[in-house]
C-alpha cells in the first residue's frame, strides 16, 4: 500500500505543477488546500527540496516551487525517494537489492520470477508517467 508520505507528496507536488508562473507557494496554502498535516508537509517536502525535485524561497513571499517543467519530472525517483524501491521484495530491486535469506537458487524462485514481472510492469508505468500527466 502507499504511504501517505507518498500520497501526500504526490498531492503537493501536483498543487505546485498547477501554480501559475511557479512562484513560490507557502507551506500553509498547500497544506489547507490538500488537507494535509503542516508539520508532515514540511518534512515531505525538504526531502524533495533536499533530492533536487523543489526550490524553497524564504521571506514574505517565499514558499516552495518545482525545479523542473512538471513534464519533465517522472514519477520513478518520486516514488523512490518518497517511498524506498519499487520492487515489492529485496531480491528484485534494481537500486537496493539484497538477497532473501530464505533462497538457495534465485533463478529458480517462483517468487522472485513472479516479482520481476511486477517490478517491470510497474517501472514501466513510473517511467512512462510524469507530474504533468497527473495535472
Amino acid at each position: 500500500m502507499l504511504s501517505k508520505k507518498t500520497k501526500y507528496g504526490l498531492k503537493a507536488l501536483t498543487y505546485l505543477a498547477r501554480q501559475e508562473g511557479n512562484k513560490p507557494v507557502q507551506i500553509s496554502a498547500i497544506s489547507e488546500s490538500e488537507n494535509i498535516s503542516r508539520k508532515f508537509l514540511e518534512s515531505i517536502l525538504l526531502t524533495l527540496r533536499k533530492n533536487g525535485f523543489l526550490g524553497s524561497k524564504k521571506g514574505k513571499n517565499g514558499g516552495y516551487y518545482l525545479l523542473k517543467d512538471p513534464k519533465d519530472i517522472k514519477m520513478a525517483p518520486i516514488m523512490r525517494i518518497l517511498e524506498g524501491p519499487i520492487a515489492m521484495v529485496p531480491c528484485v530491486s534494481l537500486n537496493f537489492y539484497e538477497k532473501c535469506d530464505d533462497c538457495p537458487d534465485e533463478t529458480a524462485c517462483a517468487v522472485h520470477n513472479l516479482m520481476i514481472e511486477v517490478r517491470d510492469s510497474t517501472l514501466q508505468i513510473f517511467n512512462n508517467k510524469s507530474l504533468a500527466d497527473l495535472i
